[in-house]
């Protein structure tokens, strides 16, 4: 590997700690970014068509900035040199590969929840959708196998 970073996926799920722990271990010592895509949610987005609305993309961002200062933590402590990055985009997975780009990042480290072939039709897989368009390497980590 050269210089150029790792960027890995968080959410502050477990799939993303994860991620985290395994791409400590395989890219030890490497520069990484920790990024959280936030955009708004249903709900927001149909609050915010009325009067009086809150800024949720400025409390979107500030709940992301938390999230990734723990998952930088993290990371440090899995022998990363980590930094935090918070963008706002939607889908989420556009916004994770035109950070990939801008960063020129050397692989894109994201979790996964196992979900089968009928479960991602209905819920949607962000690291499918970031892998078929990253045009880069993409490492999918997936849940731990439950005994």
């Amino acid at each position: 590997m050269n210089d150029r970073p790792i960027l890995i996926c968080y959410d502050g799920s477990e799939g993303a700690g994860r991620a985290i722990d395994v791409a400590g271990a395989l890219f030890h010592g490497h520069s990484a970014v920790v990024l959280d895509v936030v955009g708004l949610t249903p709900e927001e987005s149909v609050a915010a068509i009325s009067w009086v609305v809150p800024d949720f993309e400025e409390l979107n961002i500030s709940e992301g900035q938390a999230r990734t200062r723990e998952g930088v933590d993290r990371a440090q402590e899995a022998g990363l040199i980590a930094e935090p990055r918070v963008d706002f985009d939607v889908p989420t997975w556009d916004g994770v590969v035109q950070a990939a780009d801008e960063l020129d990042a050397e692989v894109i480290v994201l979790g996964s929840r196992g979900l089968n072939g009928a479960q991602e039709l209905l819920k949607g897989s962000v690291s499918h959708e970031v892998a078929e368009h990253a045009g880069r390497p993409v490492l999918i980590v997936p849940p731990e196998k439950r005994a």
